[in-house]
């Protein structure tokens, strides 16, 4: 354990942070499972956002054994919950590396003990440059890669290398929908300007993310990502000819079609020899109950998870959120104590699980979340429904990267729902 998670585990926790109940003294995060707190039974302040650890570990290992049956790594994406413990928890269990989406992120990471690290985004210009490369200064042991995908973001990657004083490995991103090189010619010049700064920049392979061109057509969305696996592979075969010996990555995949990816790419790495394919899945550790649950739906309707007889549908939800009835105003209508502050609904609004009330939980079909103020959750009831104030509701949500950024503390359950760990976020 790195000195940064070892002090992370001896930090202070109060009640300046939801979940933890009002008048408890300071205690450090690794004394939080002994408060013997469970948020179904009131003894936290809602809301509260808990991770069901048990479900996130069956998932770890679902997805992980994924990636030993076809032969690829796993560098799992940290913006989804960006707790340092979480990540280096996943690189012990055998994760190739982590992913990350800016410097911020990577800075937390390094500071953690996490080295290997992939910069899956361009940073933007030579000022980004010069403060990568004080941050890979101040961290020589940084194994990191980072993407280009024009000759401006190699120019920026120059700069970072030139700072810190050491090489930097180059990631030629082709894409389409959001960055990467759009065609042959991009990536030409692409290569050529990293060329142009040997000693400073090596070719470390090729990278692309195949959920930017997904459309609502399945049929659209496959023949878009093949052709995309297309392009990447012939990217990969300019900068092996140029990089003749050095083993090279070939790098996608997010957690909705990352088994496309696996077609269309791990042949490839198998055919090279000397190359790995990374997949970067991050929220599929969370898995939820919406747009993931789709997703994956439908990978299992494609038969994509082909994996000693497992199928997607064994990942299970991992997060609930947990608020209390604040009132019932009017009939049909109940108001829970929670609202945009506390949970995502860019990709659907929280869906009701169950209800529980002095110690018994009941299933909550027929409520519906319609609507979020900044605090203020509206919840359509039955008319036959006695859902009354002070019931504790507990929620799935719906896409993991848009919530937990919402938390400065992730609350782990245990199987008997009680709190066992507690996981600091850094999104800034």
């Amino acid at each position: 354990m790195s000195l940064f998670l070892d002090a992370l585990l001896d930090s202070s926790l109060d009640d300046s942070i939801r979940g933890v109940p009002p008048g408890t003294a300071p205690l450090r995060l690794r004394d939080v499972g002994a408060q013997g707190w469970r948020p179904a039974a009131g003894d936290m302040a809602l809301p509260v956002l808990t991770l069901d650890e048990d479900a996130f570990a069956a998932n770890r290992d679902l997805i992980f054994a994924y990636a030993r049956h076809h032969g690829v790594a796993l560098a799992p994406h940290a913006k989804t919950p960006m707790a340092p413990q979480i990540a280096s928890g996943l690189v012990e269990a055998g994760a190739w590396g982590a992913t990350v989406a800016n410097l911020q992120q990577a800075a937390v990471l390094l500071r953690a003990g996490v080295t290997r690290l992939i910069l899956g985004n361009e940073i933007g210009g030579l000022a980004s440059g010069r403060r990568l490369g004080a941050l890979l200064a101040a961290h020589p042991d940084a194994d990191l890669r980072a993407f280009a995908d024009s000759p401006a973001a190699v120019e920026t990657l120059a700069a970072a290398a030139q700072a810190a004083g050491r090489p930097l490995a180059v990631l030629i991103e082709v894409g389409a929908g959001r960055g990467g090189a759009r065609d042959r010619a991009a990536v030409d010049a692409i290569l050529a300007t990293v060329l142009k700064h040997p000693g400073l920049l090596v070719l470390d392979g090729v990278a692309t993310y195949e959920g930017a061109v997904a459309t609502s057509d399945p049929a659209e969305t496959a023949a878009n990502i093949a052709a995309l696996m297309d392009r990447t592979a012939e990217a990969f075969a300019l900068v092996r000819a140029l990089a003749p010996e050095r083993p090279l990555l070939l790098t996608a995949g997010g957690s909705a079609f990352f088994d496309m990816v696996v077609a269309g790419l791990a042949p490839v790495a198998k055919a090279d020899g000397n190359a790995t394919l990374v997949l970067r899945s991050g929220a599929i550790f969370f898995h939820d109950h919406g747009t993931y649950e789709r997703a994956l739906g439908a990978l299992d309707a494609r038969r994509g998870f082909a994996c000693g007889g497992a199928t997607a549908a064994d990942f299970r939800p991992a997060l609930r959120l947990w608020a209390e009835v604040l009132t019932r105003p009017e009939p049909g209508l109940a108001i829970c104590g929670f609202g945009m502050r506390d949970s995502s609904f860019d990709q659907d609004l929280p869906r009701p699980l169950r209800i529980h009330r002095n110690g018994v939980a009941r299933s909550a079909d027929g409520l519906r979340v319609t609507r979020l103020n900044d605090q203020h959750a509206f919840v359509a009831v039955p008319s036959s429904h006695d859902l009354a104030v002070g019931d504790i509701v507990e929620f799935g949500i719906s896409h993991p990267c848009t919530c937990i950024d919402r938390w400065r503390v992730l609350f782990g359950l245990g199987a008997d729902g009680r709190v066992r760990s507690a996981y600091r976020t850094f999104f800034g």
